[in-house]
């Protein structure tokens, strides 16, 4: 049966030998899985208490590295452990890999036993205990778009990632026909997820050659952050168990659309829709507005958590469904932020602002610390925009990683939610970002300018 997995479960899996391996997982900066593989006798024995890694895996970048600049740890510190605390409400079977069940931990500091502050999973509950002390629940989905390559990573990777081949020549938008010819690939991704409990609804074709979406059923936060993280890294391991390569990376190439990670958001008070108002035009209650005007009026203070890296903010082009403005509209597929299911108890807020590269916890985190504030404040919403946003006067998201992280530093809605050392935690993660990316010099640079500068 579909589904997670009691710690009994576990130890009867693991007596009767259907389970050998149980992978302890964090999830780092980047919205990744790290961990161990433990044998699952030693893991039932004792390791389900507790086990450490190295606190680097909260300091580093998608390679890996061992920046400095950051005050929570260094080669003056001398890396030291984080203890990584199992959270057995998390265990849940892993199909696609033999014999293996999973386990999400939290990150805890060895000395004070508490949640290490800028880990994603600790400020992700730190918002939903706020809400919940406001009376309300958050519900949220995430949308994962992605492409698939007819060669694997490593194939790739030798080749110094050239000459890169999508499944489908064209558009495959909805197509049934281009992506039955990916059902290798789809169908397992599928079945295996919901076997390991996640609400999956279907995949579709996106709208450029060889992309794809994969949907899952909104739930509470927490959990939609976990759906999200456990989803894309199965669509890797899957997609690489075929001899294929799946890439998040937002924009692979300049002539192709972007992929992103539209999120809906909503709250809920004893089980009902604390958005919808009946009596209002478009079904929206005044809370709902408030939290809305709250995403609008902050959304450069969370930019960084939608688009963390230089890349991210190439998808930012007219005309390609990334949205370039701050504004609010009505099933508009322009607009930063989408009303959705308007007078009906769906009402919800879509924003369309995230790419595919987004750690799920942080954007969460992020925008329902600006939503909340929106709702503390009695912030009034503007009139919906009607008609092409991009071509409306609204102002402009930032449109670049320096530019994002100018907003995190500035903005003191982060400070005070996060607290200061998160917030600088996080600025110096982009600069790192854009050091490395200033170091580098471009393809583009070189035949743009060899012969002719």
């Amino acid at each position: 049966m579909p589904g997670t997995l009691t710690f009994d479960d576990l130890k009867a899996r693991v007596t009767s030998g259907e389970v050998d391996t149980v992978l302890a997982c964090i999830v780092d900066m980047q919205g990744r899985l790290m961990g161990k593989r433990f044998h699952a006798a030693h893991f039932v024995d004792s390791a389900w208490e507790e086990t450490h890694c190295c606190n680097y895996l909260l300091a580093t970048d998608l390679v890996m590295s061992t920046p400095e600049g950051y005050a929570s740890t260094s080669w003056e510190k001398g890396y030291g452990d984080y203890v990584m605390k199992p959270d057995l409400s998390t265990l849940r079977p892993m199909p696609w890999l033999e014999d293996t069940v999973m386990v999400l931990c939290d990150v805890i500091d060895h000395h004070t036993h508490q949640d290490i502050p800028h880990s994603p999973r600790a400020m992700l509950k730190k918002m939903v205990a706020k809400a919940a002390d406001m009376g309300f629940t958050p519900m949220m989905a995430t949308e994962l778009e992605f492409f698939l390559f007819e060669k694997s990573f490593d194939e790739i990777r030798k080749s110094g990632f050239r000459d890169l081949a999508t499944f489908s020549g064209y558009n495959e938008d909805y197509n049934i026909l281009l992506t039955s010819r990916e059902e290798h690939v789809m169908r397992p991704v599928r079945n295996h997820l919901y076997t390991a409990g996640l609400p999956i609804e279907c995949t579709k074709g996106e709208a450029e050659t060889g992309q794809e979406e994969l949907n899952i059923k909104y739930a509470p936060a927490l959990d939609t952050a976990e759906y999200h993280t456990i989803a894309k890294h199965a669509v890797k391991e899957i997609a690489h168990q075929q001899g294929h390569a799946a890439s998040f990376l937002p924009k692979w190439s300049h002539d192709k659309v972007g992929s992103s990670s539209h999120v809906h958001q909503s709250l809920w008070a004893d089980g009902t829709p604390a958005f919808y108002d009946a009596d209002d035009t478009l079904g929206m209650s005044g809370l709902m507005k408030s939290y809305v005007a709250g995403l609008l009026k902050y959304a450069p203070d969370f930019m960084i958590f939608l688009a963390p890296y230089i890349n991210s903010y190439k998808r930012f082009q007219v005309g390609t469904f990334a949205p370039t403005r701050i504004i609010w509209s009505i099933d508009n597929r322009t607009a930063g932020f989408r009303l959705c299911g308007d007078g009906s108890k769906a009402v919800r807020i879509e924003c369309r602002v995230g790419g595919s590269d987004l750690n799920p916890y942080l954007a969460m985190a992020g925008m329902l610390a600006a939503g909340l504030k929106g709702i503390e404040e009695g912030l009034e919403l503007q009139p919906a925009f009607s008609g092409d946003a991009y071509a409306g006067d609204a102002p402009e998201l930032p449109t670049s990683l320096p530019a994002a992280r100018a907003a995190l530093l500035g903005s003191q809605l982060m400070r005070d939610t996060f607290g200061e050392d998160v917030v600088t935690h996080y600025a110096r993660a982009a600069e790192v970002e854009i050091e490395d990316f200033n170091r580098v010099v471009t393809d583009y640079e070189i035949a743009r300018g060899f012969e002719l500068a």
